[in-house]
This record gives structure tokens, C-alpha cells and sequence, in this order.
């Protein structure tokens, strides 16, 4: 049986936002700066110590960032294979990369910390006195880590990240918006050519970025998996909040006929499988790896993780991020429904922020190699808590998350949301998933 295409209208009106989200941008960005001014106030207030204050700044702010790193990825990785599926939804994934140029801001406070002397609570190796004088078994260890694990070094290495990352976040934004104003291939075929180099730089400055704001926080530790590990966490925000843009974007009557259940179903297979199942298998197979080796410098990350309140929130990590939605999203049909696609990708962004968290915030007692048997330290530490349920921490997430919404409805709000030039954009509108 034979039915009609849906009319697709490529006119102003159905792919630019114009004066639409006006007030939506205004109310983000005042929910967002009220929230942070909140938190402040609660630090002065001695609400949270300034080292609790930095590392949850640190959490969120990374996790914001994440979001436009898995928007970059998406982008270049779309090109790289010269898809022309993904033609219709790639302009928000370049706006939300676009914010690469300026998400650099909520690194200051580490460089102002850092060149005044004062980072040694966050980074132990940036003040090797303190950490010799509570830690000296960890602190001989990063000794020898001293000449990648120095301020200097660490700081160049930092504006390396964000400059490529601000490069190649606004150059594809830019040479798409060209290819709309011309019936020439030259740009697509230009952010093809940028694609390759584009993936190995991101692959190298991601990897880096994860090992120096994450790893280090906790010096003596180390794993080579932990980059690819990052890497799950951006793809899965990434790919979550491009998902949660597409859908509001239908739901307030833009793009419509030009987003189909078919692109709905791919992206649901992107968020499936980078955010739970790729993310379980590095996950897991770093975990494995470490316990079967059972060394004690890197056992010691992993226990932290398993004291007290920390075990049950690493079991929720588990079941949150991989089981649960492994089961929901194990069918193609709530891919293609908006409505459980929906909720699969906000529950992903929220253990997205959930992970991060149980990256960054535990930290290593200076005592736990001393405890002789695993029982014993975990009962030493059965008192210990996650800390998830303060104010500061919720008041940071919402306060970020509200000022990133203002800067994308902004620029959505600058640019149309489809490349109506686009070579491969006959292919998307008449995309269909066998």
C-alpha cells in the first residue's frame, strides 16, 4: 500500500526560530545566574568549605562541557563517514559545539588558584609540602610525575585544549552557515577534508584534558583507559541533550516533516550505544583490568569508590546509566517515539552529571593502604558520605545548565536550523531506517 511524503516546508518560518524562546533564553539565563550567585552566597554563609566549593564547580562545569565536546563529535564523526542521514538535525549539534569558544571561562578559578600558589587542595601535586606532610608514600610516587604534573606544563597544556576545541567548534559552525549561501559543494566537501584531523586532535586533547582535570586530582592514581572513559561520558551528553534540542525544537512547531521517527531511531541508536553500552564495556573492562592486576596504587581509586555511602551510589551509577535504560531503549520503537526518547535522554544527562560526580568527588583516604584486609577499611569508612544531597552542588548544576540554555537558544535563535543548501540534504529529508 502506497501513502503520500508528508509536505516538508523548507520556509523561513518552519526552520528558523526568529523571535521565538525570547523569553525562554531570558528566564534560563536569570534561573541560571541567580543559582550561581546562591551558591556563592552559601560558601561566604560557610555552607561548604572553598575545596568542597572548587571540585564541585569543578564537577559541573566539566559536565557542561562535556555536552558541547559530544555535540563536536558528532559533527566531525558525520563528515569523517560522509553521512547523509544526519543533515537535518547537524545544525544543533553546531551550535551546541559552537559554545567551545567560551565554555573556556569556568576554568579561570583553577587558573587563578593555581598561579596564586593555592590549588594544592584540589591538585595535590601542584603543593608537594602538603601532600609529603599527609601523604608521603603518594607523594614519592608523584615525584616522578613531577615533569607532566607541574604548573606551567599544566596551564600550556590547557589553552592547547581549549584553543583547538574553540577552532574547530566555531570553524564547522562557520563553514556550514557558508554552504547555506551557496549552491556550491566547496564547504561540505572542506568539513569533510577537516573532519580526520579534527578526530585525532580531539581524540589526543580529550584524552589529556581527562587525565590533567580528573585524574590528577587523585596523583597518585592512574589508568590508561581513563580518556576513552571520558570520551563515553561527553558522546553520552552529547548525544542526549542534541536528542532533548531536536524534540522542544518540533514541539514549539520548528523543523517539522524535517525531523523524522527515522532520525529520531539513529540518534536513539547513538545514545544506546555510546552512552550505555560502550560506556559499560570501558567502564568495565578498566575496572576488571585493575582488579585482576590488584596493585595497590591503583586498587585504592576503585575502593574509595566502594566506602560507605559510595557503594550504593556506585551501584546506582551501574543501574542508572547502563541496566535501566539498556532495557528501555533495547527496541527500536521507543527510538522512534519521541516521548520515550525523550525521557531515555534526560535520564542519560542526568547520570551523565551522576558520573562525572563519582569521578571527581571522592577522594583516596591517606590511610586506605594501610588497612591490612578489605573489610577492615570498609568498615573503617562505613560512616562515609557522598555529600550528592547538598544545595551547592544542585545549585551549580541548575545555575550552569540554565546559562548554557540562554547561549543555545541565542544562537539557534542567529542562524537558521537547517543548511537548506546542503548536498546531502535530499538524502536526509527522504531518510528511511530498513
Amino acid at each position: 500500500m502506497s501513502h503520500a511524503s508528508p509536505t516538508i516546508d523548507l520556509t523561513d518560518r518552519n526552520i528558523e526560530l526568529g523571535s521565538t524562546g525570547g523569553t525562554a533564553r531570558v528566564a534560563c539565563l536569570l534561573v541560571g545566574v541567580i543559582c550561581l550567585a546562591v551558591a556563592f552566597l552559601l560558601v561566604f554563609a560557610g555552607q561548604m568549605d572553598w575545596t568542597g566549593f572548587w571540585k564541585a564547580w569543578l564537577q559541573n562545569w566539566f559536565f557542561i562541557l562535556q555536552i558541547s565536546l559530544g555535540a563536536l563529535f558528532f559533527v566531525f564523526i558525520q563528515h569523517l563517514t560522509k553521512a547523509g542521514w544526519s543533515t537535518a538535525i547537524r545544525r544543533p549539534a553546531e551550535v551546541l559545539a559552537s559554545h567551545l569558544n567560551w565554555l573556556w571561562v569556568g576554568f579561570i578559578p583553577f587558573l587563578v588558584l593555581l598561579l596564586m600558589g593555592k590549588g594544592g587542595h584540589i591538585f595535590p601535586w601542584s603543593d608537594m609540602e602538603m601532600l609529603a606532610a599527609h601523604a608521603p608514600a603518594e607523594a614519592h610516587l608523584v615525584e616522578g610525575k613531577l615533569p607532566y604534573l607541574n604548573t606551567p606544563f599544566f596551564l600550556i597544556r590547557a589553552v592547547i585544549y581549549f584553543v583547538c576545541w574553540a577552532f574547530f567548534g566555531t570553524w564547522f559552525l562557520r563553514a556550514s552557515l557558508k554552504q547555506g549561501r551557496t549552491d556550491d559543494s566547496g564547504p561540505t566537501r572542506a568539513m569533510q577534508k577537516m573532519a580526520c584531523p579534527a578526530a585525532i586532535l580531539f581524540g589526543v586533547t580529550i584524552t589529556f584534558a581527562a587525565f590533567d582535570w580528573i585524574m590528577s586530582l587523585s596523583p597518585g592514581w592512574f589508568s590508561t583507559m581513563f580518556g576513552v572513559y571520558a570520551f563515553t561520558g561527553a558522546a553520552t551528553c552529547g548525544f542526549a541533550v542534541l536528542i532533548i534540542t531536536c524534540i522542544l525544537l518540533q514541539r514549539n512547531g520548528l523543523m517539522v516533516n524535517v525531523i523524522s521517527r527515522e532520525h529520531y531511531q539513529d540518534m536513539g541508536k547513538l545514545l544506546f550505544g555510546f552512552g550505555m553500552v560502550f560506556w559499560a564495556y570501558i567502564g568495565f573492562s578498566q575496572y576488571m583490568l585493575i582488579w585482576y592486576a590488584n596493585i595497590p596504587e591503583e586498587t585504592g581509586w576503585f575502593l574509595t569508590r566502594q566506602l560507605g555511602d559510595w557503594g550504593w551510589f556506585s551501584a546506582w551509577l551501574l543501574f542508572g546509566h547502563f541496566c535501566i535504560p539498556f532495557v528501555f531503549l533495547i527496541s527500536k520503537h521507543p527510538k522512534r517515539d519521541w516521548k520515550t526518547l525523550l525521557i531515555a535522554a534526560c535520564w542519560l544527562l542526568f547520570f551523565g552529571w551522576f558520573d562525572t560526580y563519582w569521578l571527581i568527588m571522592p577522594v583516596i583516604p591517606h590511610d586506605l593502604a594501610t588497612f591490612e584486609t578489605y573489610d577492615a577499611a570498609v568498615q573503617a569508612y562505613a560512616s562515609e558520605r557522598t555529600g550528592i544531597g547538598h544545595p551547592i552542588n544542585w545549585l551549580l548544576m541548575v545555575g550552569m545548565l540554565g546559562i548554557f540554555a540562554s547561549f543555545t537558544i541565542s544562537r539557534l535563535r542567529a542562524h537558521p536550523l537547517l543548511c537548506r543548501k546542503d548536498p546531502w540534504l535530499k538524502d536526509s529529508l527522504g531518510f528511511e531506517n530498513f
